[in-house]
Protein backbone atom coordinates (compact mmCIF):
# COMPACT_ATOMS: atom_id res chain seq x y z
CA UNK A 1 0.00 0.00 0.00
CA UNK A 2 2.91 2.35 0.74
CA UNK A 3 4.17 1.75 -2.79
CA UNK A 4 0.76 2.72 -4.18
CA UNK A 5 0.79 5.94 -2.17
CA UNK A 6 4.24 6.72 -3.49
CA UNK A 7 2.97 6.27 -7.05
CA UNK A 8 -0.11 8.38 -6.25
CA UNK A 9 2.15 11.16 -4.96
CA UNK A 10 3.78 11.17 -8.41
CA UNK A 11 0.37 11.64 -10.05
CA UNK A 12 -0.20 8.01 -11.11
CA UNK A 13 -3.97 7.77 -11.71
CA UNK A 14 -3.91 3.99 -12.14
CA UNK A 15 -2.28 3.63 -8.72
CA UNK A 16 -4.91 5.95 -7.27
CA UNK A 17 -7.66 3.75 -8.76
CA UNK A 18 -6.05 0.65 -7.23
CA UNK A 19 -5.73 2.42 -3.88
CA UNK A 20 -9.40 3.39 -4.01
CA UNK A 21 -10.52 -0.15 -4.89
CA UNK A 22 -8.51 -1.63 -2.01
CA UNK A 23 -9.46 0.88 0.67
CA UNK A 24 -12.79 2.55 -0.12
CA UNK A 25 -15.00 0.01 1.68
CA UNK A 26 -13.04 0.40 4.93
CA UNK A 27 -12.95 4.19 4.71
CA UNK A 28 -16.65 4.32 3.88
CA UNK A 29 -17.40 2.34 7.05
CA UNK A 30 -15.31 4.73 9.14
CA UNK A 31 -17.07 7.76 7.66
CA UNK A 32 -20.55 6.24 7.87
CA UNK A 33 -20.18 5.51 11.60
CA UNK A 34 -19.44 9.20 12.17
CA UNK A 35 -21.87 10.99 9.83
CA UNK A 36 -24.73 8.46 10.12
CA UNK A 37 -26.05 8.85 6.58
CA UNK A 38 -25.09 7.05 3.36
CA UNK A 39 -25.47 10.05 1.04
CA UNK A 40 -23.42 12.30 3.30
CA UNK A 41 -20.88 9.50 3.82
CA UNK A 42 -20.46 9.26 0.03
CA UNK A 43 -19.73 13.00 -0.14
CA UNK A 44 -17.25 12.84 2.73
CA UNK A 45 -15.56 9.80 1.18
CA UNK A 46 -15.15 11.65 -2.11
CA UNK A 47 -13.66 14.62 -0.26
CA UNK A 48 -11.36 12.27 1.66
CA UNK A 49 -9.96 10.73 -1.51
CA UNK A 50 -9.43 14.18 -2.97
CA UNK A 51 -7.40 15.02 0.15
CA UNK A 52 -5.49 11.74 -0.16
CA UNK A 53 -4.70 12.52 -3.83
CA UNK A 54 -3.57 16.06 -2.98
CA UNK A 55 -1.52 15.08 0.09
CA UNK A 56 -0.07 11.69 -0.86
CA UNK A 57 3.42 13.20 -0.96
CA UNK A 58 3.05 14.08 2.74
CA UNK A 59 2.66 10.44 3.80
CA UNK A 60 5.74 9.33 5.73
CA UNK A 61 6.09 5.52 5.95
CA UNK A 62 8.09 5.79 9.18
CA UNK A 63 5.16 7.51 10.91
CA UNK A 64 2.74 4.60 10.50
CA UNK A 65 0.85 2.38 8.12
CA UNK A 66 -0.76 3.86 4.99
CA UNK A 67 -4.24 2.70 6.01
CA UNK A 68 -3.91 4.43 9.37
CA UNK A 69 -2.94 7.66 7.59
CA UNK A 70 -5.90 7.41 5.19
CA UNK A 71 -8.35 6.55 8.01
CA UNK A 72 -7.19 9.66 9.87
CA UNK A 73 -7.88 11.81 6.79
CA UNK A 74 -11.36 10.32 6.36
CA UNK A 75 -12.15 10.50 10.07
CA UNK A 76 -11.21 14.17 10.35
CA UNK A 77 -13.15 15.00 7.18
CA UNK A 78 -16.22 13.32 8.68
CA UNK A 79 -15.78 15.08 12.02
CA UNK A 80 -15.46 18.41 10.19
CA UNK A 81 -18.80 17.75 8.51
CA UNK A 82 -20.44 16.80 11.82
CA UNK A 83 -19.14 19.97 13.44
CA UNK A 84 -20.30 22.14 10.53
CA UNK A 85 -23.73 20.52 10.62
CA UNK A 86 -23.94 21.09 14.35
CA UNK A 87 -23.50 24.83 13.73
CA UNK A 88 -25.99 24.88 10.85
CA UNK A 89 -29.41 25.53 12.35
CA UNK A 90 -31.16 24.58 9.11
CA UNK A 91 -29.82 21.01 9.27
CA UNK A 92 -32.26 18.38 10.49
CA UNK A 93 -31.17 14.75 10.68
CA UNK A 94 -32.97 12.59 8.10
CA UNK A 95 -33.38 9.58 10.34
CA UNK A 96 -34.20 10.37 13.98
CA UNK A 97 -32.75 7.78 16.36
CA UNK A 98 -36.16 6.58 17.59
CA UNK A 99 -39.72 7.88 17.69
CA UNK A 100 -40.71 9.80 20.80
CA UNK A 101 -44.00 10.93 22.30
CA UNK A 102 -43.22 14.62 21.65
CA UNK A 103 -41.49 15.02 18.25
CA UNK A 104 -41.18 18.80 18.66
CA UNK A 105 -39.29 18.36 21.91
CA UNK A 106 -37.05 15.78 20.23
CA UNK A 107 -36.13 18.29 17.50
CA UNK A 108 -35.29 20.93 20.10
CA UNK A 109 -33.13 18.48 22.05
CA UNK A 110 -31.32 17.30 18.89
CA UNK A 111 -30.64 20.89 17.89
CA UNK A 112 -29.30 21.77 21.34
CA UNK A 113 -27.12 18.67 21.44
CA UNK A 114 -25.79 19.35 17.94
CA UNK A 115 -24.82 22.90 18.88
CA UNK A 116 -23.14 21.75 22.07
CA UNK A 117 -21.24 18.98 20.26
CA UNK A 118 -20.08 21.57 17.77
CA UNK A 119 -18.41 23.49 20.59
CA UNK A 120 -16.13 20.58 21.51
CA UNK A 121 -12.59 20.50 20.17
CA UNK A 122 -12.09 17.95 17.37
CA UNK A 123 -10.25 15.37 19.54
CA UNK A 124 -12.90 15.63 22.29
CA UNK A 125 -15.68 15.27 19.74
CA UNK A 126 -14.01 12.26 18.17
CA UNK A 127 -13.52 10.63 21.57
CA UNK A 128 -17.18 11.16 22.51
CA UNK A 129 -18.44 9.88 19.15
CA UNK A 130 -16.24 6.79 19.26
CA UNK A 131 -17.22 6.03 22.85
CA UNK A 132 -20.94 6.74 22.85
CA UNK A 133 -21.98 6.33 19.21
CA UNK A 134 -19.59 3.62 18.06
CA UNK A 135 -19.32 1.75 21.35
CA UNK A 136 -15.54 1.87 21.76
CA UNK A 137 -14.33 0.68 25.14
CA UNK A 138 -11.94 2.83 27.16
CA UNK A 139 -9.15 0.43 26.22
CA UNK A 140 -9.96 0.70 22.51
CA UNK A 141 -10.00 4.48 22.80
CA UNK A 142 -6.63 4.39 24.55
CA UNK A 143 -5.14 2.36 21.68
CA UNK A 144 -6.82 4.59 19.08
CA UNK A 145 -5.47 7.82 20.62
CA UNK A 146 -2.16 6.31 21.82
CA UNK A 147 -3.00 7.35 25.38
CA UNK A 148 -3.43 5.72 28.78
CA UNK A 149 -6.90 4.56 29.92
CA UNK A 150 -7.00 7.09 32.81
CA UNK A 151 -6.29 9.86 30.30
CA UNK A 152 -9.19 8.70 28.14
CA UNK A 153 -11.47 8.66 31.19
CA UNK A 154 -10.42 12.23 31.97
CA UNK A 155 -11.04 13.35 28.37
CA UNK A 156 -14.51 11.82 28.37
CA UNK A 157 -15.32 13.22 31.80
CA UNK A 158 -14.31 16.72 30.70
CA UNK A 159 -16.14 16.45 27.36
CA UNK A 160 -19.32 15.25 29.06
CA UNK A 161 -18.98 18.01 31.64
CA UNK A 162 -18.67 20.58 28.85
CA UNK A 163 -21.74 19.10 27.12
CA UNK A 164 -23.71 19.11 30.37
CA UNK A 165 -22.77 22.75 31.07
CA UNK A 166 -23.66 23.75 27.52
CA UNK A 167 -27.01 21.98 27.64
CA UNK A 168 -27.85 23.59 30.99
CA UNK A 169 -27.20 27.09 29.63
CA UNK A 170 -29.14 26.69 26.36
Amino acid sequence: MAALLLRVSAGDEAAFQQLYERTSAKLFGVVLRIVKGRELADEVLQDSYLRIWQNASRYAPESGRPMTWMIAIARYAAIDVVRKRAHDTSYTPIDPPEPVADPERQIVVQDMLGRCLGRLAAPQLECVILAYCNGYSREELARHFSAQVPTIKTWLHRALGALRACLETT
